[in-house]
């Protein structure tokens, strides 16, 4: 796995899109539908309780009714009695049937939805992870970031509050509307007309709504975006005072969110009034048909007082229905864009070939030809080189002359435009970056401390790492004495909230998970660049023992890591202009030998 973060190359196509991909909504749908077919016993159960909790809510409607018919037919006193006791232990039956259905409904709906949610966060960070580091440089790390954030608390807020009313909503409004037609059909039809006025306020929102609350999302995006990006840069932002300049951009982008959430609302309450009128009909409606029928003795008083009520006991369902419509549009939203997110990064994968086995590999550049998106000047041309299995080479330059970009294109970061870079006989191109990653490590001069133990930091690399396998991997990089002095060893809490680890420390932690990672090929991109000169010394020493038994490229950022290299190739403008020894490139009095000289003075 790589160990470091590397400046990946842009080698996304030209027609890729600026963001990662949104998914439609068919497609979130079949995703669910899937989900739930994995787990078939708890998806029964939850429609199963939710189906009974419906229909005991709407028995003392019907029981109701029954009363009404017995006081019309004029019903002895022990009569009356005798169906008032019935009707009350039917009653307290239906309520705490009613009661113990609906509990359990509301649980399985959410256990269904915490499993899917589980399901769609872990999916989609995985996802996130997997995609090509170009991928994610292009479409910014704000709309990354709000994808795995910002949607999935959206999705969790909408499977906590909107699914479990819509879904218990939704079959009341069924079970409502057949006991409707069971009194007659007529007063069905009736409370049924209502529904054409539900329909045509839904289907004036929703294909309203949906682009209106995706516009919302992605100025979400674009405000993270213009937040982190300042965030990152705040030494550059501060060196040279652009203060105003990120926080008139903030602001924008803030503002932006502001306006479609006031339009949202406005939106949502037009909407509204829509569902209100729909009742209003309904409710004439079932009055009118049911006292015409009621004249005509086609049904009883109490069938006539029996549907209005059920009628009446839509109002809620149906409104939370409506209602809910707006946190289940914001969660539908996210959902696609999560969606999206892992059908990208299947999109992504290509089909590749790795060498099984392990040991080193030899590795060939030919020809290697890369130009940035929107360049017109390549920035490397024509570059042929050969790694021996086993040995080292490194890289040496001006600032610009392509060191870092031919050090991610042969760690299979990016996608040149002409040439190959071979690992064995594998092109390196052709695998998605976690394959690469199995062949090829690379290790940057931006290392990182995860937040947590110094155990699981180091197990990212390896996941069944003993602690004594950890232990071997510090010692060959010369960590052990600090670790050793910790206050707990391995469980010692590092990064953010925990032990604060030196550039020296952090590059020996990065250092180990190279070496747990055991990948062939290990490319270090000027990996001591930010220590000290004695700590530049130490990790020197470092370098050599993680990469011991492995064929590797040094991006060298000090010309004395580039002595302990078989060989030395000089870039410049893009192009080897010489390779060989330290002591032949000395010798032959060319550009390495000026910059040798150059270095020899300064030190």
């Amino acid at each position: 796995m790589s160990t470091g973060t590397a400046s990946a190359p842009a080698s996304a196509p030209a027609s890729a899109p600026a963001i990662l991909r949104t998914a439609s909504a068919r497609e979130a749908a079949r995703w669910v539908v899937a989900h739930c077919r994995g787990t078939p016993w708890l998806t029964a159960a939850t429609v199963v309780t939710t189906v009974a909790g419906a229909a005991l809510q709407v028995l003392p409607v019907f029981l109701l009714g029954k009363v009404v018919d017995g006081v019309v037919a004029g019903a002895g006193s022990g009569e009356a009695r005798e169906l008032l006791v019935t009707v009350g232990v039917l009653l307290a039956v239906a309520l705490l049937l009613g009661t113990v259905a609906a509990a359990a409904s509301t649980y399985l709906i959410g256990r269904l939805g915490a499993d899917l949610l589980a399901r769609l966060r872990e999916g989609a960070v995985r996802a996130v992870l997997g995609l090509p580091s170009a991928r994610i440089e292009q479409v910014g790390h704000g709309d990354v970031l709000s994808r795995v954030g910002d949607d999935v608390a959206v999705v969790s807020k909408g499977i906590r509050t909107a699914v479990p009313t819509l879904f218990s909503a939704a079959v009341l409004v069924v079970i409502a509307t057949i006991g409707m037609f069971g009194l007659d059909w007529r007063l069905g039809l009736a409370g049924a007309g209502a529904l054409p006025a539900y329909a045509l306020a839904l289907r004036w929102y929703l294909p309203r709504s949906a682009p209106l609350y995706r516009r919302q999302r992605e100025a979400q995006a674009d405000r993270a975006q213009a937040f982190i990006s300042g965030l990152n840069g705040i030494e550059t932002v501060r060196a040279y005072r652009l203060e105003p300049l990120f926080r008139e951009r903030v602001a924008r982008e803030s503002w932006r969110v502001r306006d479609l959430g006031i339009e949202v609302f406005r939106f949502f309450g037009r909407f509204v009034g829509r569902e209100n009128r729909a009742e209003f009909v309904g409710l004439v409606l079932i009055i009118v048909v049911g006292f015409v029928l009621l004249e005509t003795g086609s049904v009883t008083l109490g069938e006539a007082s029996v549907a209005p009520l059920l009628f009446h006991r839509l109002f809620n369902p149906l409104g939370s229905i409506m209602f809910t419509f707006d946190e289940a549009q914001k969660s539908g939203a996210s959902l696609t864009r999560l969606v999206g997110v892992l059908g990208e990064a299947t999109q992504e994968r290509l089909a590749g070939s790795v060498p099984a086995g392990s040991g080193s590999y030899p590795v060939t550049v030919e020809g290697l030809t890369f130009t940035y998106p929107g360049s017109e000047r390549p920035v490397l041309k024509d570059v042929n080189l050969t790694i021996p299995a086993g040995g080292s080479l490194a890289l040496v330059g001006a600032t610009g002359a392509g060191k870092t970009t031919l050090a991610a294109l042969i760690a299979g970061i990016g996608t040149p435009q002409a040439g190959s870079v071979r690992v064995g006989d594998t092109p390196i191109s052709g695998l998605d970056e976690a394959d690469a990653r199995a062949l090829v490590s690379i290790l940057t001069q931006e290392t990182h401390v995860f937040s947590g133990t110094l155990a699981e930091d180091l197990r990212l690399a390896a996941p069944g790492a003993s602690d004594a396998e950890l232990m071997d991997a510090l010692r060959t990089v010369g960590a052990e004495p600090w670790v050793t002095a910790l206050p707990d060893g391995l469980d010692t809490l590092v990064g953010e909230g925990g032990e604060r680890l030196d550039g020296t420390k952090a590059a020996q932690l990065a250092l180990a998970r190279l070496v747990l990672g055991r990948a062939p090929v290990v490319v270090l991109d000027e990996s001591t660049a930010e220590a000290g000169s004695q700590g530049a010394a130490e990790l020197e020493r470092a370098v050599l023992a993680a990469c011991r038994g492995r064929t590797a490229l040094f991006v060298a950022h000090r010309l004395t890591q580039a002595m302990t290299a078989d060989r030395i190739a000089v870039l410049d403008a893009g192009q080897v202009v010489e390779e060989g020894t330290h002591e032949e490139l000395v010798a032959a009095g060319g550009r390495y030998a000026r910059l040798w000289r150059a270095w020899r003075e300064a030190g």
